[in-house]
Formats: structure tokens, sequence, C-alpha cells
């Protein structure tokens, strides 16, 4: 049940060794079954004897008090956009920050390769050298003859990668080959105008990132599966309104 009262006192303090001593006296007006709230009402008001402010579903809570119907579906299909917002926004962090802090920048190029395996490559790590910031060599075939040959530059950054840094890349292409632009963080607007203007040349931010990750973790080494620990898990999902297509 879900107990729900009115503050009737000031504060006092009861200095008879109560295992509560510090008190204020409430009427208590309803008790309500917590089936009757959204589920991610009860996880704001939680289990313990605690003292906070109801903050995100105070409606919920007077509406309840006030006898009024709560529409558990009309409550829910919120919550459901709420936490799995929340979720996906956690686990992307996640991710960003393990393979920013967990990882050198010539193992981040190593894990970019990888990726690239995962999703039928093959991929090699270049040496350091003046190479136009090119750090992958990825192909379609294993001796590396067969065309496109596509240039990778990665960048362990969180901050924005500019114009000058994506011209760097591509002045490395040779005619017949592609440019792959890979970041933790984001691109600038003029980057992607000129990633617009080449059509040999594809930037991948953080997000984009993520998303490749999600589509090709199954087939990662165990190595890289223990960096980015990650479980499936199932979040409820809204039914689509009558009319709309799934």
């Amino acid at each position: 049940m879900v107990n729900i009262g009115r503050i009737a006192s000031e504060y006092e303090y009861r200095r008879d060794g109560s295992e509560y001593p510090n008190l204020r006296r409430v009427t208590w007006l309803r008790s309500i079954p917590r089936a009757s709230f959204s589920q991610s009402a009860l996880h704001e008001i939680g289990s313990a004897l605690t003292l906070f402010k109801v903050t995100n579903h105070g409606d919920e809570f007077i509406a309840a008090l006030e006898g009024r119907e709560i529409d558990p579906h009309d409550v829910d299909a919120t919550d459901v956009e709420i936490v799995s917002a929340e979720a996906e926004e956690s686990t992307e962090d996640f991710i960003i920050k393990r393979l920013k802090s967990s990882q050198s920048a010539y193992q981040f190029e190593h894990f970019v390769a990888h990726l690239l395996k995962c999703m039928g490559y093959f991929a090699r790590v270049t040496q350091a050298s003046g190479d136009g910031g090119v750090d992958i060599i990825a192909h379609r075939d294993e001796l590396g003859f067969d065309p496109p040959i596509i240039k990778v530059q990665c960048k362990q950054v969180l901050g924005t990668i500019g114009r000058p840094d994506v011209q760097q890349l591509h002045g490395a292409i040779e005619p017949g080959e592609h440019g792959l632009f890979v970041t933790l963080g984001k691109f600038s607007a003029d980057a992607r105008t000129f990633e617009r203007t080449k059509p040999n040349l594809r930037l991948i931010d953080g997000d984009a990132l993520i998303e490749l990750i999600y589509s090709h973790y199954a087939k990662f080494e165990p190595r890289y599966q223990m960096l980015l620990p990650l479980k499936r898990v199932y979040i409820p999902g809204l039914m689509p309104a009558e009319g709309e297509a799934a």
C-alpha cells in the first residue's frame, strides 16, 4: 500500500532514546494499493523510510489522494518512453566512457579494426607515420587487392572534429579508394558539409559508432566483450495507436 498523509505539526526532537528521534506528526488521509500507480512513480518514492520531494509524479499522487481515476495505460505510456530513453542514454554513456578511459589511442584503433572485421572486412592497423592520418587499411579480400580500399582515421576524442582534419584524411585517398573517419565525439557542420560533397567519404561519430557496436556485438571477440560488457534486456514498448504502422 501507498499511504498518503498531511504533515500536522512542527518539527520536534524526542530525547527519550527513541529509534526515530526526529519527528513531525502526520495525519494519514488515504491508503492506496501500489498497483494503482505507474511503475516509474513507485520507483520515485521507493520503499524505504526516507525524506525526499516527489518531483516527477506529483500530479499522479495528488489525483490518487483526491480519488480521481488514474488511467495506468496513459501514465505507463509516458513511463515507457522515459525508462527507454534513460536506459538507452545510460548505456551509450557507458560505452563512450569505456572506449575513452579504458584504452589508449592505439588500442582504440585496434578496436575499430576489430569492429570492421566483424562487419566482414579485412582490416589492419598501420604503423604511425606520415600517412595523412590513416590509422587502418580495410578491404574486402584477404590479400587486399580487390577494390575498394578503405582508409580509416580514428580520433579517440570527445570533442568536435572540424573540417581541416576531415580534409587531411580525404587528401590521403587515392582515386578508387574510400575514406572513413571514426570518432567518439561529433563532427562540425562544416565537416558534415564537406562529407556531403565527397561520395567516397564517410564520417562516423560517437552515436553512429554505438549503433554499429550494437549491430555487431555478438561477433566481438571475448576481450572486446569484456571491454564492453553489454547484456540484452527487454524494455516495455508502446503499442502503435490504431491506424499507425508498427
